[in-house]
């Protein structure tokens, strides 16, 4: 779960000074270590299989699906890349003794525009949405419109991955996770950089890089599932601390884009000259995003593109 908590801390943190960051500096902190507990990672031909539940564009849905597919190793992208940024997770898996291949591949998608569950949802019912598209060794990927409540929303999360049985009476487990628009119900927490943060000093917000604050935040928030749900899909993965309350590949790393970042400032960023946009890699299509840094496990530091 991307915890709003940590990043109501990260964020008020920004108020330290530069003589409190360099006293921070001077004090050797011991290395994050994400523990591996000896469960079950994701590898392979991992399908990605896309519940679109609410009103989403053509143009937000290839957004989407086109950072999906750049994930892939075969994909052809300027550096940096984005499946450059992917192959961060196949070190989790290597140190793991396991096959050390993850490539993502963007399988059905399913759209209930119509929303048939109404537009105020339970975490319950992301489960059953998510059922609806199960695969095995495959990650069902729920994402709500701007306009659908889901429980927690905002308060406590601005997204999730979780687990649940293929069908009943199975041991067999998959993989799912939803990530809702922020766009109008809370971009200040779920959409930052590119939007105002709700705490800390209001420094302007950084341009999106495909020209929508909602779905360019959704990116990130997906991008840090999808790299937790790989490493630790069922609980019992890469993680440290609670097992309810995990800090994984991405949300160990929290508010870090690029070099010299430091709470409250995304990092040292590529600027598109033409659209003002910040981003740190490059997708298919001539797209751009924002990623988050992940944890490596070969340097037990967090990692960024740029």
């Amino acid at each position: 779960m991307i915890s709003l908590i940590k990043v109501v801390v990260f964020l008020s943190l920004v108020q330290m000074c530069l003589g409190g960051r360099r006293l921070a500096a001077l004090v050797q902190q011991p290395p994050l270590v994400l523990t591996y507990h000896k469960g079950a990672l994701l590898h392979g031909a991992l399908p990605v299989n896309i519940v679109w539940y609410g009103h989403f564009t053509a143009a937000q849905r290839s957004i989407v699906a086109d950072f999906l597919t750049s994930l892939n190793q075969q994909t052809k992208e300027k550096s940096p890349a984005v499946s450059s940024w992917w192959e961060l997770t196949e070190a989790y898996l290597a140190r793991a003794g396991r096959p050390s291949t993850v490539s993502v591949l963007l399988g059905k998608q399913v759209t209930d525009e119509e929303c048939s569950m109404g537009k105020s949802l339970k975490r319950t019912q992301i489960r059953d949405l998510a059922a609806k598209s199960a695969a095995p060794n495959g990650i069902t990927l729920v994402l709500t419109s701007k306009d659908v409540a889901v429980e927690g929303f905002c308060m406590s999360s601005c997204g999730l991955h979780d687990s649940a049985p293929l069908a009943k009476g199975l041991k067999e487990k998959f993989a799912y996770i939803w990530v809702g628009n922020s766009e109008t119900q809370c971009p200040g927490q779920c959409a930052w950089p590119f939007h105002q943060p709700l705490y800390g000093p209001q420094t302007p917000p950084l341009v999106a890089p495909n020209g929508d604050v909602g779905v360019d935040g959704m990116i990130i928030n997906i991008a840090s599932l999808l790299a937790g749900t790989v490493t630790n899909p069922f609980g019992n993965g890469y993680f440290q601390g609670p097992a309810t309350a995990p800090m994984e590949a991405a949300s160990s790393c929290p508010g870090m884009y690029g070099k010299n970042s430091y709470p409250g400032y995304a990092g040292d960023l590529l600027l598109d000259s033409a659209s003002g946009a910040s981003y740190n890699a490059n997708g298919i299509n001539g797209r751009r995003y924002l990623l988050p840094a992940l944890w490596n496990p070969k340097t037990s530091s967090c990692s960024t593109l740029v």
